[in-house]
């Protein structure tokens, strides 16, 4: 039987060509569910990431944190509305969105980060422009029904990312936690959806990846078997055919979105796996569903 010795030694020769081939790129990272909750998982994530920063590759964190909003909202006595998945947020809620996400949610991510041994810096989407946005005009269609506009109040969609801006930081050596809270140019302050926040970013500076930590195992076929790989084409009758359903399909319109624009891959990652970060880009298994231009 192989001793540890051997087999770790062994682990790493296998990992080289991807350590080579991803040096000095970029990957963006959405972290959210599961993930952020389980405290073994917490711990997996952050050494995950700084080992990405000492190998050479330049992580890239946008993070999520509805379930403490939520929990925030719940506390003062404010409801919670969705529509389509997405939170409807007045005055009132983005206040409390911009508290949570970037007064704690944001620094608790980079103290972690920081605490097992890498270099982060925080920040929002308000600092130094570094994500503008419009508001987020949503019109819902129904074979039955005329289209209905829905004002879902201070939820905006990206128009620009200020990539030099983060890029100074990770040519810096420093590992950057966003907040998925941006700025129009009247200066008034919007709610981003998490995973659309981070395909924004990656679009904006090449990356090399862009990665959605989810809490399930990636995107299921009809028999709920794991689809490990998808083109743009097999991702866009996935959606129309039912196969994605629910949270799934905005997951793979960010991805594709993402892929179209440059991005050579994107990933649906389950990160309930430890080490799910490393399995997925330094494995040939992976731990969910890759989109890629066409294969």
């Amino acid at each position: 039987m192989e001793n540890t010795a051997a087999s770790q030694a062994r682990m790493l020769l296998e990992s080289l060509p991807y350590i080579r081939k991803f040096s000095g790129q970029t990957v963006v990272i959405k972290y959210g569910g599961h993930a952020m909750k389980d405290e073994h998982l917490k711990k997996s994530f952050a050494l995950n990431v700084v080992l990405l920063k000492y190998i050479g590759v330049n992580p890239v964190i946008v993070h999520g944190g509805g379930p403490q909003i939520g929990q925030m909202l719940t506390q003062l006595g404010i409801e919670s509305h969705f529509r389509e998945g997405l939170r409807v947020t007045d005055d009132a809620t983005m206040d409390v969105v911009e508290m949570v996400l970037v007064g704690r949610v944001n620094k608790e991510i980079v103290n972690l980060i920081n605490l097992h041994g890498g270099t982060s810096v925080g920040l929002s989407g308000k600092d130094g422009w570094l994500i503008k946005v419009r508001k987020l005009e949503m019109v819902l269609t129904r074979e039955d029904a005329p289209p209905e506009i829905i004002d879902l109040g201070k939820v905006g969609e990206p128009v620009k990312v200020n990539a030099s801006l983060i890029r100074t930081l990770t040519d810096s050596g420093v590992i950057p936690v966003i907040a998925p809270v941006g700025v129009d140019d009247a200066g008034e302050t919007y709610n981003i959806n998490a995973d659309t926040a981070a395909a924004a970013v990656a679009q904006a500076l090449g990356a090399k990846r862009l990665m959605l930590l989810t809490d399930v195992a990636g995107v299921l076929d009809a028999d709920g078997e794991l689809i490990e790989s998808m083109d743009l084409r097999e991702a866009s009758w996935a959606i129309q055919d039912g196969v994605a359903k629910g949270g799934m399909i905005p997951k793979l319109q960010c991805c594709m979105e993402a892929v179209q624009s440059g991005v050579e891959k994107a990933h649906i990652i389950d990160g309930r796996v430890e080490n799910s970060l490393i399995l997925e880009l330094f494995t040939k298994s992976g731990v969910g569903t890759e989109v890629t231009m066409k294969k």
